[in-house]
């Protein structure tokens, strides 16, 4: 049995939106730039042919591994929120109808040296291990208040303007305990370090009443879904679309180079002596270098395992947060794990994920915490990779530049990067208030 997106088409109003949109998107997914190319596109899915000769120099991976053909590595791995802002956009462009998605069986937490799983509701609070019996009261007591919040109707606000009461004095209010706070702000709220408890908090109430809201949808172990054959399937989507709406496609092209005219602006791209004209280039930091700044480095344990990850109730798709208080860090470390259920590896196997922001010249060591919970491994890679923010300004050279993936399991950041650009581009600000029910759980 599984869990399954299906759509319903898209209004025609929507096709202005598409055609800008769809190849926006493709492009941020494969790091296509310009007339889209598929030469970055081996940073989202690669077979474990592809994925031995990366890391290890062969293309002849060990037998005990399976079948390569069965492989569908996500070499930056994210989940959807059941309810978020991606699968919103998925909807709205109509991509859906392209694509199979399936419930993440588990959502979890790293507290005291152990694995929980995260409570999203009062009454999920209330049987968790993670709190005393007193600090479970509590915490009902706050879940109800996120719960029963709506942000135009002050009769829910108990007095509080969360626009700006920091969410350290909306917590406070409550008396919950450091680990309480620890759980709620980083495995509900999804935030990757503390900085939010000093801004204000109608944004945590907001982000933990869309996980509760992405877990109802669903009536699974997790709010989040994912691509059954992998993230690899969202960019053949929007690429799909994209053609629709006239666009053009490059394809396996090497070398691209932008080209700018005397005034300093984008007017094309070259590749292997051929140029493709354009008004506007959208790319990743990799084409530009010039036009960006580092402003981090991601480092990223793979695990190739025969077992789910132990202390999650056999889950075969799961994500793990461990918030930084718990490891002594200045940011998060994720856990991300998908087997042969979401049909990216041969039966009987597991490839997991351990991620975070490198603070110190030995990533690898600072992945221990992480790769400790994985239990035996059939085999493990590493791999590290600068992230990068643009400091050009787009309305004088029409250079649009995505930042670099961060650490995290989940795509909002990404999509509200991709969002940002659309309005640079256009001008035009999106409206997703989609229905939510033309995206459905069906079980085959």
């Amino acid at each position: 049995m599984k869990n399954t997106m299906s759509s319903c088409s898209a209004p025609a109003s929507r096709s202005a939106f598409s055609a800008v949109f769809s190849p926006l998107m493709a492009s941020r997914f494969c790091t296509w730039t310009g007339m889209i190319t598929m030469e970055g596109s081996q940073l989202l899915s690669t077979l474990s042919r592809q994925l031995w000769k990366k890391f290890r120099g062969s293309d002849k991976p060990p037998a005990h591994l399976g079948s390569s053909r069965d492989y569908n590595v996500d070499m930056i791995p994210k989940f959807m929120m059941a309810n978020g802002i991606l699968v919103r956009v998925l909807i709205h462009t109509d991509v859906t109808k392209y694509l199979s998605f399936k419930a993440v069986d588990g959502s979890y937490v790293f507290n005291k040296g152990k694995i929980h799983k995260v409570p999203a509701t009062d009454m999920e609070a209330l049987k968790s291990p993670l709190m005393g019996l007193f600090e479970k009261r509590r915490a009902r007591k706050f879940f109800i208040y996120v719960q029963n919040y709506v942000e135009n109707d002050p009769r829910t606000h108990d007095g509080l303007d969360l626009t700006r009461v920091t969410t350290k004095a909306l917590i406070e209010k409550y008396g919950l305990d450091d680990n309480t706070i620890d759980f709620i702000g980083h495995a509900l709220a999804l935030h990757r370090d503390d900085r939010y408890l000093s801004r204000p908090a109608l944004d945590t109430v907001k982000r933990m009443q869309l996980y509760a809201q992405s877990l109802a949808r669903f009536q699974g172990g997790s709010p989040y879904i994912y691509p059954l054959y992998g993230l690899g399937e969202l960019p053949q989507g929007f690429a799909r679309l994209s053609a629709v709406y006239g666009g053009t496609y490059m394809l396996n092209k090497p070398e691209c180079k932008v080209e700018f005219d005397e005034e300093g602006k984008a007017c094309g791209v070259t590749s292997d002596g051929e140029t493709a004209r354009c008004k506007k280039v959208v790319c990743d930091p990799s084409y530009l270098p010039n036009k960006v700044k580092k402003v981090g480095k991601v480092a990223r344990a793979i695990a190739i395992m025969s077992h789910p990850i132990p202390n999650t109730d056999e889950s075969h798709s799961v994500q793990v947060i461990l918030p930084q208080k718990q490891l002594g860090r200045k940011s998060d470390m994720y856990l991300f794990c998908c087997s042969y259920s979401h049909n990216v590896a041969p039966r009987g196997k597991f490839i997991a994920f351990v991620s975070t922001e490198a603070e110190t010249d030995h990533p690898e060591m600072e992945l221990k915490p992480g790769i400790d919970l994985l239990g035996p491994v059939d085999e493990l890679f590493f791999d590290t990779y600068d992230r990068f923010e643009p400091v050009n300004e787009p309305s004088l050279d029409q250079c649009f530049i995505s930042t670099s993936y961060d650490a995290t399991t989940h795509f909002e950041s990404t999509v509200m990067d991709v969002l940002s650009l659309y309005t640079q581009i256009t001008g035009k600000t999106v409206d997703l208030s989609v229905d939510l029910s033309a995206a459905s759980a069906a079980e085959e």
